[in-house]
């Protein structure tokens, strides 16, 4: 599944995705989905997103069409998708470092 999906990288934030597919339906691709990062809490685009197809082939395609295309100004940076990588959740830690219970007092 992997070699059918794409990362797209280095987007103005004004970018739609509309705009891509447009371009690559131009071109002869047709994406089964595009779909760019967001940030989870300000709703704002992060630069990047992702397209799936139905074949490595048009993968690939788009690959070629994208990687180096300016649109809005940026060149775009477009490769396969890599694999997402596990996140260690350590939870960032606590507060620790205080000693005793009166923050700070010995006994």
């Amino acid at each position: 599944m992997e070699e059918k999906k794409i990362y797209i990288g280095n987007l103005e934030y004004s970018t739609t995705e509309d705009e891509v597919r447009a371009i690559m339906e131009e071109n002869g691709i047709t994406p089964d989905s595009i779909n760019f990062i967001k940030d989870k809490y300000s709703g704002r685009p992060k630069g990047f997103g992702f397209a799936e197809f139905s074949s490595p082939e048009d993968a690939q395609k788009a690959i070629d069409l994208l990687n180096g295309k300016e649109i809005n100004g940026r060149t775009l940076k477009v490769s396969k998708a890599q694999k997402r990588k596990p996140r260690s959740d350590f939870g960032g830690g606590g507060g620790g470092g205080r000693g005793g219970f009166g923050g700070g007092n010995r006994w």
